[in-house]
């Protein structure tokens, strides 16, 4: 595809991708900031779009992944937000429940860190940087199923690990566990 052939197709599909973007964000510098990426991610492409039935549709894709990406990652870093103002704000929770919460928050890094490293990695860039499937599948050469799996089975030894600490934390014996 030529850059004149790209120049067209931007003129073509900028005002939908912005106009989808938009609806789903609520927020017109994120709306044009996604727009912009996937301008780059198909420029990226170069001739490969060329073996695509109707490049409109596979950008109204992206723009809409992308858009959920930027979703989640805001709904990330709202919770994040609001668990440092629970901390920070003395009336909502005790000593106890900031020093309970510090501790969890250790155990939990102390056993992403002890994962087999596909796993860290993983849960690295899905749950602490944010990536989406795409994006992660870009930087770790696997196909999105792959890392589903991989992903669904990380979070299974993170859950099962922490469920065992939280266990001996109240003095809940291993017989007793298989009961609950």
């Amino acid at each position: 595809m030529t850059r004149a052939d790209f120049n067209d197709l931007v003129r073509q599909l900028n005002r939908n991708l912005y106009g989808y973007a938009f609806r789903i964000l609520r927020n017109q510098e994120e709306a044009e900031d996604a727009v912009q990426e996937v301008f780059i991610k198909l420029w990226k492409l170069g001739d490969k779009l060329n073996d695509y039935n109707s490049i409109g549709a596979l950008a109204i894709t992206m723009i809409k992944n992308f858009c959920i990406d930027q979703l989640r990652k805001r709904k990330h870093q709202n919770q994040e937000e609001h668990e440092r103002q629970d901390i920070n704000n003395g009336d909502s929770a005790s000593p106890f429940e900031i020093m309970e919460s510090r501790e969890s928050a250790d155990i939990l890094h102390n056993i992403i860190n002890n994962l087999p490293d596909i796993y860290k990695n993983v849960i690295q860039l899905r749950e602490i940087d944010g990536l989406s499937y795409e994006e992660i599948a870009g930087k770790t050469e696997n196909n999105i199923n792959t890392l589903r799996v991989t992903l669904s089975r990380a979070r299974k030894m993170i859950r099962d690990e922490f469920n065992k600490y939280q266990y001996e934390r109240r003095g809940i014996k291993e017989i007793d566990r298989k009961v609950l």
